[in-house]
């Protein structure tokens, strides 16, 4: 009982150091996000609190974080903009249509959960998820680049001289931190991206560097700071959207591609964290407070949000494995909105742009240049698709494209494995044992290896080592014995599923004629004792 005891305090201290260390990262990056969105930071705090809390309590992927993130921004931009134009010069409806947009997402993403699309997730091949998690760990990497640019007079520019070398020799300082800190055995279990951060941030303020800090961040962007109250209801959103046909005609493309995105990068990071924590979470719960999350950000002014895979590697690298490292995450980001805004906006950009490069290095897969020359062509060239189309274009596309690369070479594949083995019976009749499936993309091979015209009067064609597998798979089939029929000789199918049979039989009555119900299987036998025969098979 102590040991438990030991044990359940040891994690809730993990979790809460975690969840502190997450909520300083989450600032910068909701505030960004709120910007290529072109709304107010406080819009993409908010959805950072709200979709944070309310996935860490019922998502089901315990130890994963989500909030406000890049592959929604960049949408949400376009529908913004349109927004503003739809309503009369100076009226800004732009936001209004996000919130709705955002709580149809919800909506489409709960319905998803419901009908247990979730579980669709495991058809995504392992080069497609290594691809995945590359083009993440460059697109996080080229996002934490603009931190070293400063605004003058409106523009952007590169931080030059004593400027750029401090920047530089801050994010190295907490780059070694995180990196050495765990080597020490007596700080093992110490959160080295929170020491980081707070030694970093202490030296900087301590000997007055001039950096960037949160604040300025804040400030270059247009925002005013990172003080805020309570999110309140966005009741008006209701009265400025018209509900018209037109209204639901504009925001339904917007808040089915936002559901998309969301879901996928969300359950895709799922099945890293259950990778990296050897444990399962459970999708189709996670879609359900993924869109619940989102309902209630839309309808309290957030921008909505999705599972954070940097943050979320931030967590589980220090020690977040409970559904506690999350709701302090998001209850620890409210508090630096309402109390704690003057002394989180003093954080130099530099400490935190240092915990994201180790997230970089800690998420881009390293094996992927060891098995260039030990995986498949068509493998190695789905994980650089994915990886570069998730860097040029969003999550999405770049996962949908891998997936319809990957299956296609899959179908070419076996389409080329049908074979036809053919010997003759002592009474003249030709046997075809069919090997491999029969499919769609096997059908054209598969005729080919029948000869109609030259076969004798009595054809036998045995299914015991292939499998039928689609209705056009059952019309080749259907059409093979017509022919047969058709010139005057008689056919006989053997070892054909009890599915397959059934829908021959459906499709014609002299399909019980043809097809011969062997119970005999020519090929599978019993041992007669069992446990000798599999004793004697691990002894071999």
């Amino acid at each position: 009982m102590t040991e438990f005891i030991e044990k359940r305090v040891s994690n809730v201290r993990n979790d809460v150091l975690s969840g502190i260390t997450v909520a300083l990262a989450l600032v910068p990056e909701a505030v960004a996000f709120a910007f290529v969105a072109g709304v107010d930071p406080l819009v993409g705090l908010y959805a950072a609190f709200m979709v944070g809390l309310i996935t860490s309590i019922f998502g089901g992927r315990p130890g994963m974080i989500s909030g406000a993130t890049g592959a929604l921004a960049v949408v949400m931009v376009t529908l913004v903009s349109e927004g503003n134009a739809l309503g009369e010069p100076g009226e800004n409806l732009g936001l209004y249509y996000l919130f709705a947009t955002v709580i149809l997402m919800g909506i489409i993403q709960i319905l998803a959960g419901v009908l247990k699309l979730g579980k669709f997730v495991r058809l995504i091949p392992h080069p497609v998820m290594m691809g995945f998690v590359n083009g993440l760990a460059i697109v996080i990497f080229i996002s934490q680049l603009g931190m070293f640019q400063k605004t003058i007079e409106g523009e952007k520019t590169w931080l030059q001289g004593s400027q750029l070398y401090l920047m530089i020799g801050l994010v190295a300082l907490t780059m070694f931190i995180m990196w050495g800190l765990p080597k020490i055995r007596q700080a093992k279990k110490l959160p080295e991206a929170l020491i980081a951060i707070l030694v970093v941030s202490t030296i900087a303020i301590l000997l007055k560097f001039d950096v960037a800090t949160v604040g300025s961040f804040i400030r270059d962007g247009g925002g005013t700071g990172l003080k805020g109250g309570f999110p309140t209801l966005k009741l008006e959103t209701f009265s400025k959207i018209p509900f018209t046909w037109d209204s639901i005609v504009f925001i339904f493309p917007y808040a089915l591609i936002l559901a998309a995105i969301g879901l996928i990068e969300s359950l895709m990071t799922l099945n890293l964290i259950d990778d990296l924590t050897e444990t399962r979470g459970n999708g189709n719960k996670e879609c359900v407070a993924q869109g619940s999350a989102n309902i209630v950000t839309g309808l309290f002014g957030g921008m909505g949000g999705c599972a954070m895979i940097g943050q979320s590697i931030i967590n589980i690298k220090g020690g977040g494995r409970g559904r506690l490292s999350g709701i302090v995450a998001a209850v620890m980001l409210l508090l630096f909105i309402l109390f704690g805004a003057e002394y989180i906006e003093q954080i130099p950009i530099a400490a935190l742009v240092g915990v994201m490069f180790m997230v970089v290095i800690g998420t881009f897969a390293w094996s992927s240049f060891r098995i260039i020359n030990k995986i498949p062509k068509t493998d190695l060239f789905v994980l650089i698709l994915v990886s570069t189309l998730t860097v040029i274009f969003d999550l999405a596309i770049a996962v949908i494209a891998g997936v319809i690369v990957s299956a296609l070479v899959f179908s070419w594949e076996n389409a080329t494995r049908i074979r036809a083995r053919k010997r003759m019976k002592d009474d003249g009749t030709k046997i075809y044992e069919i090997w491999g499936p029969l499919f769609f993309g096997s059908i054209s091979a598969f005729n080919e290896k029948f000869d109609v015209k030259n076969d004798p009067d009595v054809v036998e064609i045995d299914f015991i080592e292939s499998r039928v597998s689609d209705h056009s798979a059952l019309e080749a089939i259907f059409n093979l014995v017509e022919k047969y029929e058709t010139a005057g000789k008689k056919i006989h199918l053997k070892h054909l599923s009890e599915e397959c049979k059934e829908l021959l039989y459906k499709s014609n009555p002299k399909f019980q004629e043809v097809i011969e119900e062997a119970v005999d299987d020519p090929r599978y036998h019993l041992a007669a004792n069992p446990e000798k025969f599999t004793k004697g098979l691990f002894e071999k």
